[in-house]
């Protein structure tokens, strides 16, 4: 791009997209005169998944805004907890949140992953055609324009990629009502219906059991109860009521 040049300055937590020259505020641009402010932002690395308002000298501006040479621009991002119109707030993880996606379905939340690799194109297309949120952190996927919505995960542990999408989003919780391996819905499970699934010593040690409606895993209460209740009661304490609201 060598044609008008504009100021665009990104707020900080969305510096981590852009090149280091441009992390220190406003940076001048140089456009071609004939593409959207929107094409220009993710051309410096940022996802639109990301941002909130475009400020043009203070006023409001469409992505589709066309740059005009003098112009001021700021980048703001997404207002928490941000709303998902149209559809029940679903979820689509890539290859890489295999534990995000346990753990937001441990608390209940319609979390879709995908355990192999099947390319961003298919990702994309299954976000639409199921009209789920896709969770990534691969910045290319969520420029593609098939998405129906996307969100960048922004950080590499699962501690803070659960709080991240919690506070981003506020998904309503219902802890112990979805199965981690595949999504489906529990229900409570007779023992005698389910005890020819059971080791010996499961059998003998405990009987109240959860079955998965859809692939027929069995739960219990067992040795890592514990360290999943916590997860639990950490993210009902924090994110309960805001999920509530």
């Amino acid at each position: 791009m060598n044609g008008p040049e504009i100021q665009i300055r990104f707020v900080p937590d969305l510096r981590v997209f852009v090149s280091a020259e441009r992390r220190s505020g406003h940076t001048p641009v140089a456009t071609d005169g004939a593409s959207s402010l929107g094409h220009v932002v993710e051309s410096l690395g940022v996802p639109l998944t990301e941002t909130g308002r475009l400020l043009v000298d203070g006023r409001p501006v469409d992505p589709s805004h066309v740059p005009v040479a003098g112009e001021t621009v700021e980048v703001e991002g997404v207002a928490r907890p941000q709303s998902v119109p149209g559809a029940p707030l679903r979820f689509l993880l890539d290859v890489h949140l295999g534990t995000l996606a346990r753990r937001l379905r441990l608390l209940g939340v319609d979390a879709a992953y995908e355990s192999q690799d099947i390319g961003d194109p298919a990702l994309a297309t299954l976000s639409a055609r199921e009209r789920r949120v896709m969770l990534t952190r691969d910045r290319g996927l969520l420029r593609r324009r098939e998405l129906w919505a996307g969100a960048y995960v922004y950080s590499d542990r699962p501690d803070d990629q659960l709080r991240d999408v919690l506070e981003r989003f506020a998904p309503q919780l219902a802890p112990w009502t979805r199965c981690t391996a595949c999504n489906g819905r529990l229900s409570g499970a007779d023992k005698d219906a389910v005890r020819e699934r059971l080791e010996h010593g499961t059998e003998k040690s405990y009987d109240v059991f959860a079955e998965c409606v859809e692939c027929g895993r069995v739960y219990w209460r067992g040795a890592h109860h514990a360290r999943l209740e916590a997860i639990v009661s950490d993210a009902v304490r924090e994110f309960g009521d805001a999920a509530a609201r």
